[in-house]
C-alpha cells in the first residue's frame, strides 16, 4: 500500500497479520492512450483495530497521505 501511494514504509516491523481481508480490484482502460491500470482497495479486514493518531506517533510532523 505504501508503494502504491508513493510513501515510505511506516515501520520496518509491521504489527498486523491480515485476517480475512476483503479486497476490491478495479481494472480500468484509458481509451485515449490504450493503457490498462489496476487499482486494489482493501474494503475490510477481520484483524483491523482502530488506532487513532498512529500516523502522527510514527511520523510526527508529516502530512497524512491521501
Amino acid at each position: 500500500m505504501e508503494r502504491q501511494h508513493g510513501v515510505d514504509h511506516l515501520t520496518e516491523s509491521p504489527d498486523i497479520e491480515p485476517v480475512d481481508p476483503y479486497i476490491h480490484v478495479s481494472v480500468m482502460e484509458d481509451l485515449a492512450d490504450g493503457l490498462i491500470g489496476v487499482e486494489w482497495d482493501v474494503r475490510s479486514c477481520g484483524s483491523f483495530i482502530e488506532d487513532s493518531g498512529k500516523w502522527q506517533r510514527l511520523r510526527p510532523g508529516e502530512e497524512i497521505p491521501q
